[in-house]
């Protein structure tokens, strides 16, 4: 109870895995509950001709800097806090300021392939994969693209049809045999955001009470 309780929250792309972390973490101090994102921590391709960028495929395990981010999660497991990368998905880069998070006492690692990679799953303490149909996936993902990402809808379904679904029945999918806990619905099942809230809660409440008895 001594060091920062991390809790890796998995699901595919769309399936409210960032919804879910918000919500939790909106129910406590946030010197306390922090969130981590996998997709903070794409490499920086900034190198590469623009149309080269576009054509990375974003959700394959090797797009990303995982090593960083394992870095960073042993620096915060450690005590410590991070400057966590902030990534541009218009221009496909990094940009040249990040965001510091910690120290806190809970880390919420989520991404759509947290549970993939055995590295982050030996540091995660609870394991948690979000669950949803693949059309409701789909959906959520086309609004926020064309929304928050300024992109067309043709440009959305092509790199769907050509990476996302197939990366997802590769990795993602198969990931989720390693959760302890499977929750469907995403943020919208208050059920198991009630659930997550209270183990939170009663992680902290342990965690006071040992600061109070070692005091």
């Amino acid at each position: 109870m001594k060091g920062p309780v991390v809790i890796g929250l998995a699901g595919g792309s769309g399936s409210g895995k960032t919804s879910v972390a918000l919500k939790v973490q909106s129910y406590f101090p946030y010197e306390r509950v922090v969130i981590l994102s996998h997709d903070s921590y794409y490499r920086d391709n900034s190198g590469l001709p623009l149309e080269e960028r576009a054509k990375i495929n974003y959700d394959h395990p090797a797009a990303f800097e995982t090593e960083l981010l394992l870095y960073h999660l042993d620096t915060m497991r450690d005590g410590g806090a991070v400057t966590q990368p902030i990534y541009d998905y218009e221009t496909h880069s990094r940009k040249s300021e990040g965001e510091n998070v910690g120290p806190a006492e809970i880390i919420l690692l989520e991404g759509i392939l947290v549970l993939e990679d055995a590295r982050l799953r030996e540091r995660m303490d609870i394991r948690i994969f979000i669950d949803a149909d693949a059309d409701e996936r789909f959906i959520r993902r086309l609004q926020r693209d064309v929304k928050s990402r300024d992109r067309d809808i043709d440009s959305i379904i092509k790199q769907y049809s050509k990476t996302v679904r197939p990366m997802h029945l590769q990795f993602v999918e198969s990931s989720k045999r390693y959760a302890d806990l499977i929750i469907p619905e995403g943020a919208h099942n208050e059920v198991a955001i009630d659930l997550i809230v209270t183990k939170v809660q009663d992680i902290l409440n342990r965690k006071d009470e040992t600061k109070e008895s070692e005091a």
